[in-house]
Parts: C-alpha cells; sequence; structure tokens
C-alpha cells in the first residue's frame, strides 16, 4: 500500500493541545494531527500510531562533572541512572523497511530515583521538519494515499513543498544523507532549545546530542538496493551481545541571537560543545512485552534542572503522544 520512499517525506514523530504561557494556541489539535496520521498509515490496534516499528534497549547514564556549571538535574549526579530505551522507524507502518529514508529515533526514560523520570526523544536528523505544528498536519494530509492508487497524490506533496518552506532542510537531510548501518551508529539530536539552570538558578539555552563512540556509518547504495527490510533490530541486539554500546551525550551552548522556538533551524556549529555524560547500553531486545513497550516517551517529562523553551512543537509534541497512548491503552 505504501511506496517505500514515503516515509523520506515523514517527520519525526507526532506532534498539546494546551500552549505554553504566552504563546499563541495552536491552529490544529493532537487528535487532528493523530487522526492525520492514521489517514496516512492506517491503524495497527494497540501500538504506537507513529514510530511504530521500535526495539527496545535497557542500560545506564553517567554524568560528568562538567555538567554541574550547567544544570542541576540529579541525572548529572555522576552515580549511574537506569535508562530504558526505545529505537523506532517514523511513521505508523509496523512493517517499514529499514532502508526507508526516514527518521530513526531514540527515546530515552531516565529513572532517577524517588519516582523522578527525565525523557529524551530524539531524531537522527540535525533540524525538524515543522515550526508549527500546522505544518505536519498538512504534511500528513498531503502523504494520505489515494484509494484509487494506494498512494499519495504527487501534486498534493508538490504543493506542500512549495508552500511549506520550513519543512524543506529537514527533507533536505533526508534525501541527501542515507540512513545508519545500525542504530548503535547513529547521532541522535534532541531537536528543540532546552533550559538547563545549575543551583544558582542561572538560566542556559542548550540544545543535545548523543554520539555514538562506536562511530557514525550510513547505508551504501549498494546496501539500500539489496538489503532486507529488517535487519536494525537483530544488528542492535547482537551488538550489545558483544559488549555496552555507548553515546556521549554532547551540549551546544547557546548564544544570544540562537533560534530558541524553531526547531528548524539549526544552531551555528561554532558554538561552544560540551561532553556532560555518556549512555551506556548492555542489552538490546525486541519490543513485544519489553520494558519500553507500555512507556510515553512524553518529551515533556524533565527533572528539576532542565526545562522546556516555547518551541510550540516541543508542546504539541507532549499533547500528541499522550493522545497516541491514550488510543493504543483503549485497543488493548
Amino acid at each position: 500500500m505504501h511506496s517505500n520512499r514515503l516515509p523520506s517525506l515523514l517527520l519525526a514523530s507526532a506532534l498539546p493541545l494546551v500552549a505554553p504561557l504566552g504563546m499563541a494556541a495552536p491552529e490544529v489539535t493532537a487528535e487532528q494531527a493523530v487522526a492525520a496520521i492514521e489517514g496516512v498509515f492506517g491503524v495497527t490496534p494497540g501500538e504506537r500510531r507513529n514510530h511504530t516499528k521500535g526495539t527496545c534497549a535497557t542500560g545506564e547514564f553517567v554524568g560528568r562533572p562538567a555538567a554541574a556549571a550547567y544544570s542541576r538535574s540529579a541525572l548529572f549526579s555522576g552515580a549511574p541512572v537506569p535508562v530504558v530505551a526505545r529505537f523506532s522507524l517514523a511513521g505508523g507502518n509496523p512493517k517499514a523497511p529499514d532502508t526507508a529514508k526516514s527518521p530513526r529515533g531514540m527515546a530515552l526514560e531516565f529513572k532517577l530515583g524517588d519516582g523522578q523520570l527525565q525523557h529524551m526523544t530524539m531524531l537522527n536528523t540535525p533540524v525538524f521538519g515543522a515550526a508549527q505544528p500546522q505544518t505536519f498536519v498538512d504534511l500528513m494530509l498531503a502523504m494520505k494515499p489515494d484509494p484509487a492508487t494506494g498512494k499519495p497524490d504527487p501534486e498534493k506533496l508538490k504543493a506542500f513543498k512549495a508552500s511549506h518552506p520550513d519543512h524543506l532542510a529537514h527533507a533536505k537531510f533526508l534525501e541527501e544523507n542515507n540512513p545508519p548501518t545500525s542504530y548503535a551508529n547513529s547521532s541522535y539530536f534532541g531537536i528543540h532549545t532546552f533550559k538547563f539552570s545549575d543551583s544558582n538558578n542561572r538560566t542556559t539555552l542548550v540544545r543535545w546530542r548523543f554520539v555514538p563512540q562506536d562511530g557514525e556509518r550510513r547505508l551504501s547504495a549498494e546496501e539500500l538496493a539489496s538489503l532486507p527490510a529488517d535487519f536494525l533490530e537483530q544488528r542492535l541486539i547482537e551488538r550489545t551481545r558483544q559488549g555496552p554500546v555507548r553515546w556521549d551525550m554532547v551540549l551546544s551552548i547557546g548564544e544570544p541571537g540562537d533560534p530558541e522556538d524553531n526547531p528548524t533551524l539549526a544552531w551555528p556549529e561554532n558554538r561552544q560543545q560540551v561532553t556532560v555524560g555518556t549512555l551506556t547500553l548492555s542489552a538490546a531486545m525486541p519490543q513485544k512485552g519489553a520494558a519500553c513497550e507500555p512507556i510515553n516517551f512524553d518529551p515533556l517529562v524533565m527533572s528539576d534542572g532542565i526545562a522546556a523553551s516555547d518551541d510550540p512543537v516541543l508542546h504539541f509534541r507532549s499533547q500528541a503522544y499522550a493522545a497516541s497512548f491514550a488510543r493504543r491503552l483503549s485497543e488493548r
């Protein structure tokens, strides 16, 4: 029903009905966004509406002393923090091919003790594909398959790209960069701007990414054409059996004038970079029945010392995740 190239236009995640203080209310609702995703991919009962195809992993995170200069979060205490991770492909197709030129996701739940949690929901693209929730919904509407062909109307996709310049940088990155050879060989970006606060309540604007110690590797043109539909999960499982797989958490420190509320705009590459911790995953497994399966990786679940910016897409994602979560719970 869906072309393998369809996900190349896809945004990262299903994008709250309530806008943060001082922001205009979104033109669309989270329920409309989730319904639009269902219009493209259909519904797999009991499963996530977006990033449906995924793999679980477990491990720990250890913060570095350098982080204390920016955040008082218990995430950076220096003690090992248990982590549940989920890797995924964008889109609502549970059988999406692992060669698809769509985003890959890494979602993390950090268990900080005393019931405190920290979530991070990241993509392997340095920018997002929508500056406003409306762009995401408009893309889903443009991608809805024509009943006669089972594929999107090319003219609708063309019109979408012509009328939504905020989507172009994301689409260009996906077109020019082949997918990773393994989940373990990809960087993952927080996409949005966040506010770190230290013990003196001094606030610093940051963006973060997780950089693989195994190095970044992308599929060749030959591999794109020849690999089977499913290989990412098995490669990650086999990699963790060989030994722990690690990513360094790297902060980019914002400067005045850097975009704070637009995830489609990258910060300049010369921003100060600070490594603030290391994620170590020691085991990976299919998601069915595993620890990551029931988690709603709400990006606004944050610990003291880490806070959201006014990015409307970040806030919209939170309630769209909740809408998707409610739907899949009702089907079980």
